[in-house]
């Protein structure tokens, strides 16, 4: 039996020591409390792991079509499905409730140990690699931003899956850089690449520039065929998903965000002076010492930087940069603390049985005691008797008791589970619909702002809600938006660049609504339901309250209201053909630009504008405003309109007329008996019946089989990766670089097995 050695001891406990901090500050108490998840965008995702375990997956699906938010939106074809398989997986085992909130928490846990990882593939004793892993507690912990990916607050925020994405893209990182020395590995770097990918995408962007890099540093023919081969299997492997999502990006939605220009102060901020200054000695002991993983991790927090500066206004928000800055910040000043540490130790002779080396172990535990004490402090967990306080007070274990209490444990939980309960009511009294509500900041008391996008979780699906939490991922999401600010008080405004309402409009905002086939009309305010009681379309059907909500300026009593919205059925005949405006749908801005102007000029809404359509339909240009034909079509009724979780059918009373399906448009909706569809204005779908029955479905497209053949094609190379064995690789270099400050001997003896130094043959 192979005894333990005092520096694995000391990795353990320093490692180990991290992820048991992470986890105690995280409430395990809470964590294991079967209570439902809330707080920021966190307390909606609870809905989509769910959704996949009881609609998707039954259907053979991993994406696929959700009606719950928007008028239905594709489910995880522009979200990354990985973190919600995981919790489906965990539920087979241990309650929903639970299973969600332990994956939310896995990528921080792994995050220390998937920094020693990768310290350990690039040939890091034992030691100086778990320096790397105290660094990330640090980081963790960080409060320089609060919603960008990786740290805690994000987590908590609704970033989870960026935190699990990056823990993983850590270690795919020290595969390529052990990969690439050796000529192995190849099967595993593409596996950890796909898994990367399915986690989120952001990351996946880092680790493969990070691989670019790595392989820059070493270069070689015969690495460039390594790099290659698992750059290609990786993304076949995920190519079920990322092929779709990048083949239809133009039914997305741009929310806007606007790029960052107080570059300095935010790469820089106060807060982050002294890891600056640490980082900075990581750096140039790096590249004075020719420390490969040292020098690596430097040019990434260059291009990190430099990525935050030069990226243009887009989709991609710079800010979402700044989380692998400020990590490579933490990982530097980690790699600065080994240098110096065990340069310390060597030189004050200060060892264990005699050796040199074993004098290095004081380093990470050292390293892992100020770590926590620095994390400890903010956090005000110290005992009393500490001789160390500070007046700062960290917000996060707020945060986490927020969320991990969940929705049950608010003081506003009983007003929340009446509003279920009465629109559960609503529904089955009334019948199933989609709902808006009123919107303002203080539906936070219920644990989120976004908590009544659990609507179609806690009924069943059959309350579905016009917003959802994944605003990216519907091209109905700018007409959520513009209605809201017609019929809320304090509306969110949150999409930039929309024509809103400068003031309450209910009745502009209930022609919107039955637009979009919305069936229920939420509200508290009473000037919006003094308006509301006096409009024609609406009926007023279940009330709820009062209830005290305190605001800015006092507390207040609200008595919801449930308006039932008439003529807003989700089927209907049009009057007129729909006019096509070519090319208008080939980017999300075009069609977007087209279909904003039209939805905000009611008198324009008997002709929809159409992306393409049958030949007869009359064509007319992007800036028509005026001039566009109306043809009168055949009256027709439609009846029996039936909905499930991924169609729609109903009968017509005649055929050729083209009817409105109050759905969002999507490529793979398909049509039984019509033909069609198309998209029409504002993102709705029309079909032409060419029988009397009509259903349509959403189905499976050529983009879905080339995409999952591509997986099929990715886990065929990952067995030809495995089996093919190690790839020849380079000879060493004639000046082996030394990767620590230890002789070959001693890393030997340290090391369960040869730690390769510099650029060996395998």
């Amino acid at each position: 039996m192979r005894r333990l050695s005092a520096s694995s001891l000391a990795t353990f406990v320093a490692v180990g020591g991290m992820v048991a901090f992470v986890f105690w500050q995280l409430e395990p108490s809470l964590l294991f409390a079967n209570t439902t998840t809330a707080g920021g965008d966190t307390g909606a995702h609870v809905a989509l792991p769910a959704f996949l375990r009881d609609h998707l997956l039954t259907h053979g699906r991993v994406t696929g079509w959700d009606p719950g938010w928007y008028d239905g939106f594709p489910l995880f074809s522009f979200y990354f499905p990985l973190p919600s398989l995981i919790v489906v997986l965990l539920n087979l085992v241990i309650p929903y409730n639970i299973a969600f909130k332990l994956v939310t928490v896995l990528g921080s846990l792994a995050l220390p140990a998937a920094a020693w990882g990768m310290g350990r593939l690039w040939g890091l004793r034992n030691t100086s690699a778990a320096c790397l892993g105290v660094a990330t507690l640090p980081y963790l912990f960080d409060r320089s931003y609060t919603i960008y990916g990786g740290n805690i607050a994000s987590t908590l925020a609704g970033e989870y899956a960026f935190s699990l994405s990056l823990a993983v893209g850590l270690v795919f990182l020290g595969v390529v850089g052990r990969g690439l020395r050796t000529g192995r590995h190849a099967g595993l770097a593409a596996f950890l690449l796909a898994v990367t990918g399915l986690c989120h995408l952001l990351p996946t962007l880092f680790v493969i520039v990070g691989a670019v890099v790595i392989f820059l540093m070493h270069g070689g023919w015969r690495r460039l065929r390594w790099t290659v081969a698992v750059g290609v299997v990786g993304g076949l492997l995920a190519g079920f998903w990322w092929i779709p999502f990048a083949m239809r990006l133009a039914y997305t939605t741009d929310m806007g965000w606007e790029k960052i220009h107080a570059y300095w102060s935010t790469l820089m901020p106060s807060s982050l002076y002294w890891v600056g200054v640490l980082a900075a000695s990581g750096a140039v002991a790096s590249l004075a010492l020719r420390r490969r993983l040292g020098t690596f991790i430097t040019v990434m927090a260059a291009l990190s930087a430099l990525g935050f500066v030069v990226a243009p206004q887009g989709k991609i928000w710079n800010a979402r940069l700044l989380p692998f800055w400020v990590l490579c910040l933490y990982l530097l000043a980690g790699l600065a603390v080994a240098e110096f540490g065990t340069a310390l130790a060597r030189l004050s002779g200060r060892v264990v049985r005699g050796s040199a080396f074993e004098g290095s172990v004081v380093v990470p535990l050292s390293a892992a005691a100020a770590a926590v004490v620095f994390v400890a402090l903010p956090l005000q967990v110290l005992p009393s008797w500490f001789p160390l306080h500070t007046a700062d007070h960290s917000f996060i274990p707020d945060w986490v008791k927020w969320n991990y209490t969940g929705y049950q444990r608010k003081a506003a939980y009983p007003e929340y589970r009446s509003v279920i309960e009465t629109m559960a009511g609503v529904g089955a009294e009334y019948g199933c619909g989609r709902a808006m509500w009123e919107y303002e900041p203080e539906l936070n008391r219920f644990g989120t702002p976004m908590a009544l996008m659990l609507l179609p979780y806690w009924t069943n699906g059959c309350i579905n809600t016009q917003e959802g939490l994944l605003f990216e991922s519907a091209s109905s999401t700018p007409y959520h938006f513009l209605d809201q600010s017609e019929l809320s008080v304090n509306p969110s405004d949150a999409m930039l660049g929309l024509p809103y309402s400068r003031g309450i409009d209910v009745a502009a905002g209930i022609q919107h609504m039955q637009l979009l086939g919305v069936r229920y009309y939420m509200t508290f305010s009473p000037q919006i339901q003094a308006e509301a009681n006096t409009n024609p379309d609406l009926k007023l059907v279940a009330t709820t309250g009062p209830w005290s909500v305190t605001y800015t300026d006092g507390v207040k009593q609200r008595t919801w209201y449930v308006y039932e919205i008439r003529n807003s059925a989700m089927v209907t005949p049009l009057s007129y053909e729909p006019a096509v405006v070519p090319g208008s749908g080939q980017t999300a801005k075009s069609w977007l630009n087209v279909s904003v102007a039209w939805y905000d000029d009611p008198g324009r809404w008997q002709v929809p504008l159409a992306a393409s359509g049958p030949p007869s339909w009359p064509r007319v240009g992007s800036s028509s405003r005026s001039n566009v034909p109306e043809v009168p079509v055949a009256p027709t009724t439609v009846s029996h309109i039936r909905t499930g979780d991924d169609r729609i059918s109903f009968d017509v009373s005649r055929t050729g007329t083209p009817v409105l399906v109050k759905a969002s448009y999507f490529p793979n909706w398909q049509a039984t008996g019509a033909n069609g569809p198309w998209r029409v204005t504002p993102n709705l779908t029309v079909v032409v019946p060419t029988s009397h029955h009509v259903s349509i479905h959403y189905g499976w497209t050529p983009v879905d089989g080339i995409g999952w053949l591509s997986t099929l094609l990715g886990v065929v190379g990952i067995g030809l990766l495995n089996r093919w064995g190690p790839w020849p690789a380079p000879p060493p270099p004639p000046a082996p670089v030394q990767e620590t400050l230890f002789t070959e001997a001693e890393l030997a003896e340290e090391s369960p097995e040869p730690v390769v130094v510099g650029d060996p043959a395998p």
